[in-house]
């Protein structure tokens, strides 16, 4: 199975920036979005082979994620709070047989971390959330995680020590929610692998010299990490300041686990 997980910053926008092109030559079997900053039916779209579900912000125009899946789930969830996590529409939960998949965008802590102490408390219970879920079956975790986990995985760590992504606390939370039993599956597969970025800055000609971060995740819950076969990071995508990335997945190997075969 092949997965793919972008934050387009505006569906509107990127439809005009070739996201149809992208479509149909990486032709995932379930493509997340993040950002995409409108409600359903605002744009001039048309995948008929996809199923589609949005989880649209209270505020017109803001945050947003959306999951197009060939292969319709047998449950989808747009909550994952009782009140007061759930009107940025930032989360989406698709339950399948084998595993259960969630895309996530989650708040940035904004300039002078204006909101990190919200984005603290989200993620708490972003995380126990999904716990929740893996205590019942596999979870596959995506989407933009707004946090660059390690040195490795931004180009200027040094200078951005306490900017937002970046600072000691977001990192921490990321590392926690790892600890609860996940893997981030790229550093899984490619441990040292340096300049692998998902998102680079629109100022001072950031992607045109790769002063980027990585800050798109997919992340997989221990026991099925055997199953993940690639992470490709579509760096050669282009149309949205984020780039796609995409999972490979043996899903024939997370259903003999999760039968117990």
């Amino acid at each position: 199975m092949k997965l793919a997980t972008w934050n387009v910053n505006g569906f509107r926008a990127v439809l005009k920036k070739g996201f149809l092109d992208y479509l149909i030559e990486s032709d995932p079997d379930i493509i997340c979005l993040q950002e995409t900053k409108m409600q359903p039916g605002q744009a001039d779209f048309d995948a008929p082979e996809y199923h589609e579900y949005w989880n649209s912000a209270v505020r017109k125009g803001y945050s947003g994620t959306a999951v197009f899946t060939k292969t319709e789930p047998m449950n989808v969830s747009f909550h994952f709070d009782t009140e007061g996590y759930d009107d940025e529409g930032r989360v989406i939960t698709a339950e399948y047989p084998e595993f259960y998949l969630v895309t996530v965008y989650t708040p940035n802590s904004k300039d002078e971390l204006l909101r990190l102490d919200y984005r603290m408390e989200w993620e708490d219970v972003f995380a126990d959330y999904v716990s929740r879920l893996d205590a019942r079956k596999p979870v596959v975790l995506c989407g933009d995680l707004n946090v660059a986990h390690q040195e490795i995985d931004l180009k200027n760590p040094k200078t951005n020590r306490r900017n937002a992504g970046f600072t000691d606390e977001e990192r921490g939370k990321l590392t926690d929610l790892l600890a609860r039993g996940f893997v981030d599956s790229f550093r899984y597969l490619y441990p040292d692998r340096i300049a692998a970025y998902t998102w680079w800055s629109y100022r001072r000609n950031a992607r045109a010299t790769n002063a980027g971060w990585r800050i798109d995740y997919f992340l997989v819950s221990e026991r099925i990490k055997d199953s993940i076969q690639d992470v490709v990071i579509r760096d050669d995508v282009f149309g949205s300041d984020h780039c796609p990335v995409e999972l490979y997945l043996d899903v024939d190997k997370i259903q003999k686990g999760v039968m117990g075969i």
